[in-house]
């Protein structure tokens, strides 16, 4: 019994598939980087508070460290943004499709989390310096 040899055209589907589906691993990194980075902004924020505390005036260091975090917290909204618009692009086809709301569930815990570093932030109080 002889086997029917792929056409081009079933071979350039082949190729198209599978370039879908390395596109969606790679959005799936891609996203992992963004929210990393994102962390990485909140934890700027948090060391340059850390470092920089008895700035005068004293809401100064608090407020570049809450530009940070809350740069941090736009990143993960970003990534969340872009991650469900390529998803919605895309079709997997060997790949089982990733749930949109896992991203934009992670994206918000981590604006969630800013947020709520940022309103600590502010009602730690300010003690003067050690003289």
């Amino acid at each position: 019994m002889m086997t029917e040899k792929p056409t081009t055209d079933d071979l350039a589907i082949r190729r198209t598939q599978l370039a879908e589906d390395r596109n969606i691993m790679a959005m799936e990194r891609t996203f992992a980087g963004w929210i990393r980075t994102s962390f990485a902004a909140m934890g700027i924020g948090l060391a340059f508070h850390a470092l920089f505390g008895e700035l005068e005036p004293p809401w100064l260091a608090k407020a570049v460290a809450t530009a940070f975090i809350l740069a941090g917290a736009a990143l993960a909204y970003s990534a969340q943004r872009q991650t469900v618009k390529t998803l919605d692009r895309l079709h997997p086809h060997l790949l089982e499709r990733p749930s949109t709301p896992n991203f934009r569930l992670l994206a918000y815990a981590v604006i969630i989390g800013c947020l709520l570093v940022v309103a600590g932030l502010w009602a730690m109080k300010d003690t003067p310096p050690i003289n």
